[in-house]
């Protein structure tokens, strides 16, 4: 593909997300939905270059970041307290789903062999979070829902990648069982301890570093550095990967300043948004290819009787799971036994948030494209059929999460925002102490003391209208925000034409104005 042709394909994709988020944020549809068939018309215009998304660019690009930054957030605290529901799902779900996917993937296909559907299977096996979560907490639905399906999706990532990669080394090289599971072990144990070593080396590296660009630039390099030399080692680069991230997820407070975590956070947002939308447009792009390499090998009544197949297979077994084998787990003794005797409630929702997402498209991709030198003719097939696991359970579940919830009656009203209200206030007061027992010993002057005071005090007032739960709406302070920002850079800019400032001092002005009107307090 020459200079031209790339430079094509990237505005082709950039304009892609461009107008999928246009048409999400307006028609209240996944997005990734909309990625997706924008990508597919996009294909088909004349100067788009034909473009087949290369197995190595996604492993070695794509997925690093993906999961690191899933583990990076990760929730250790509430992991822990809810280890026994979320090992049951991450792994018991996920080991059952291999299971019955690669049956009827090869009753389906028998021609594949077992390897091929085992590797399809791992691939359409893990859950993200994400879009459930994003219903969940607007919604009001109880944390704990949220925290299992968080956790699940971290630790399934881990499970359904080394048993894909697993299946992808019997598709090459067939072993016994016995070596199967020393390359299991081989692959665990080497992954999580060498995830560790780098996780603490770039830790202390880290801590002796005070530029934000460094801080910023080192986050970036760390996805890779975990998971490149594992694969390299033939360890799991998945679970270096996450073990690397949760090890500094739960130091990050100690590892970055306030600014390097403020630009941090924006960075990693962006990056993450662009990685997933520019996986879902190029699953577009590829799928005009899949659709022609499928056109002369099955016909359009198999192909849905397969989806179907696929998508049921996926969405009964995790419902299966959750209304019977998990109440199940209430014989086991432990605090974790309060979880399963919920109401089957809970359950219903846990198991209707199953969504698939880009973890389980970029697994799919990463199928090989031959197989003892041979090229894998069912490649185009399988791909196909990810692609509509993963479309089919955003749509289906994503769209319907929200009136199960409500059936289910777990909507909470705004107990989460009151929560968050509470929580504000204990940090503020701490905050304002903080500030008087400074003034008292004359560590700072009290101006200065005044003036961080009256800031705590503003936070302090609208952390108490959300505790209280006022009818005073939040969400209305957004516009107004909006209109003192916008008299502020207009007195700016007049400053500047009337040559009282220069273009320096009017843009670090102008920059510290958008952080107070962007800044998140609710």
């Amino acid at each position: 593909m020459g200079e031209e042709q790339v430079f094509t394909l990237v505005v082709a994709i950039a304009a892609v997300v461009i107008v999928s988020r246009v048409i999400a944020n307006r028609f209240d549809i996944p997005e990734p939905v909309i990625l997706v068939v924008l990508g597919v018309l996009a294909s088909l215009l004349p100067q788009v270059p034909d473009f087949e998304l290369s197995p190595a660019l996604v492993l070695f690009l794509f997925l690093p970041p993906l999961i690191y930054n899933a583990a990076f957030l990760s929730a250790p605290r509430e992991t822990r307290e809810n280890a026994v529901p979320i090992t049951a799902l991450a792994v018991g779900t996920t080991v059952v789903t291999i299971l019955g996917v690669a049956g009827v993937a090869h009753l389906l296909m028998p021609d594949i062999g077992w390897a091929a559907a085992f590797a399809f299977a791992a691939a359409i096996a893990p859950t993200d979070a994400v879009a459930a979560t994003s219903v969940l907490n607007r919604l009001g639905a109880p944390q704990r829902i949220s925290t299992i399906l968080e956790g699940e999706s971290l630790i399934n990532d881990g499970v359904a990648l080394t048993a894909f990669g697993l299946a992808v080394e019997a598709m090459a090289h067939p072993f016994t069982l016995g070596h199967g599971f020393a390359r299991l072990a081989e692959v665990v144990i080497g992954g999580i301890g060498y995830g560790l070593i780098v996780a603490v080396i770039i830790g202390r590296v880290r801590r002796n570093v005070r530029d934000a660009a460094i801080q910023i630039l080192i986050t970036l390099i760390t996805p890779f550095i975990a998971y490149i030399p594992a694969e390299e080692m033939h360890f799991s680069g998945v679970l270096a990967t996450v073990a690397t991230g949760v090890y500094l997820g739960t130091r990050a407070e100690g590892l970055l300043q306030p600014a390097s975590r403020m630009s941090g956070a924006m960075f990693w947002r962006t990056l993450i948004f662009l990685l997933e939308s520019a996986l879902f447009v190029l699953l577009g792009f590829e799928l005009r290819l899949v659709m022609v390499h499928l056109s002369g090998e099955h016909t359009v009544v198999w192909l849905v009787g397969a989806s179907a197949a696929a998508v049921a297979a996926v969405v009964g077994i995790r419902m299966a799971w959750e209304l019977l084998v998990s109440p199940l787990l209430a014989l086991m003794p432990g605090k974790h036994s309060a979880y399963v005797r919920n109401p089957w409630r809970q359950r219903v929702v846990i198991g209707w948030g199953g969504m698939r997402g880009a973890i389980s498209l970029a697994i799919a991709l990463t199928l090989p494209l031959q197989v003892h030198g041979k090229p894998f003719a069912e490649r185009p097939t399988l791909i196909f059929l990810a692609a509509v696991v993963v479309v089919a359970t955003l749509i289906g579940e994503g769209l319907t999460l929200a009136p199960v919830l409500r059936l289910t009656g777990l909507i909470r009203g705004d107990e989460y925002r009151r929560r968050e209200g509470r929580a504000r206030i204990r940090v503020v007061e701490a905050g304002m102490a903080r500030i008087d027992e400074m003034a008292e010993n004359e560590e700072v002057d009290e101006t200065t003391a005044n003036m961080y005071r009256q800031m705590l005090e503003l936070r302090m007032d609208r952390a108490r209208r959300m505790a209280d739960d006022s009818d005073g709406e939040i969400a209305d302070t957004v516009e107004f925000r909006a209109e003192v920002a916008q008299a502020q850079h207009a007195k700016l800019d007049q400053l500047y034409r009337d040559r009282k400032i220069n273009d320096e001092i009017r843009r670090a002005i102008a920059r510290s104005i958008d952080i107070q009107t962007g800044r998140r307090e609710h």
